[in-house]
């Protein structure tokens, strides 16, 4: 079974994750910032988390 190009295609148009993904669309990356300390477990940017 071959997937689709763009997996929103299996969604109905009418569905809530149209929704996240345009609000995560929006949302102004250059507010979040990556903890440069160095403390924690190691982060990633968050247009990468982000993504679709």
């Amino acid at each position: 079974m071959l997937l689709p190009p763009d997996l929103r295609e299996w969604v109905p148009e009418d569905d809530l994750v149209h929704f996240v993904i345009e609000a995560v669309d929006r949302l102004p990356l250059e507010s979040f910032r990556v903890n440069h300390r160095g403390t924690g477990a190691k982060q990633f940017p968050p247009h990468m988390m982000l993504d679709c």
